[in-house]
């Protein structure tokens, strides 16, 4: 058996990136230690490691600020108002609340970090 449990998220400033986290989900983190963190929400954890934690896996495995190809992705209630609401705590909005050819609503933008965060909401529950 294999059960999905997290993604986690490599970063220099561990308490910039685990207070831009709770600001935008509105989730308290849940801290392990001084070094790792989890934002925890209903149907899956961001877990947030510093860099001290990657030699604990393997040196060298993982680097802060370097992702190109994940989205980490979040379903909202209301997309157009949660970007209001994010006006005053995210920098980097990569698009404003558009509707995809999918149908879900997303808002886009990036962590501290450069990591892309989607925030969508789905036509259908779910």
């Amino acid at each position: 058996m294999t059960d999905f449990v997290s993604t986690r998220i490599i970063t220099a400033d561990i308490n910039r990136l685990v207070g831009f986290y709770e600001k935008v989900t509105g989730v308290p983190a849940v801290w392990g230690n001084q070094d790792f963190a989890e934002v925890r929400t209903t149907h899956g954890t961001l877990a947030i490691g510093s860099t001290r934690t990657v030699p604990l896996f393997a040196p060298g495995s993982a680097r802060p600020a370097d992702n190109h190809t994940a989205i980490i992705e979040f379903r909202v209630d209301d997309v157009d108002a949660r970007y209001q609401e994010l006006r005053s705590v995210v920098v980097d909005f990569v698009t404003e609340p558009t509707t995809m050819p999918w149908g879900n609503r997303s808002l886009l933008f990036r962590d501290p970090d450069g990591n892309l965060v989607n925030f969508f909401t789905s036509p259908t529950p779910g």
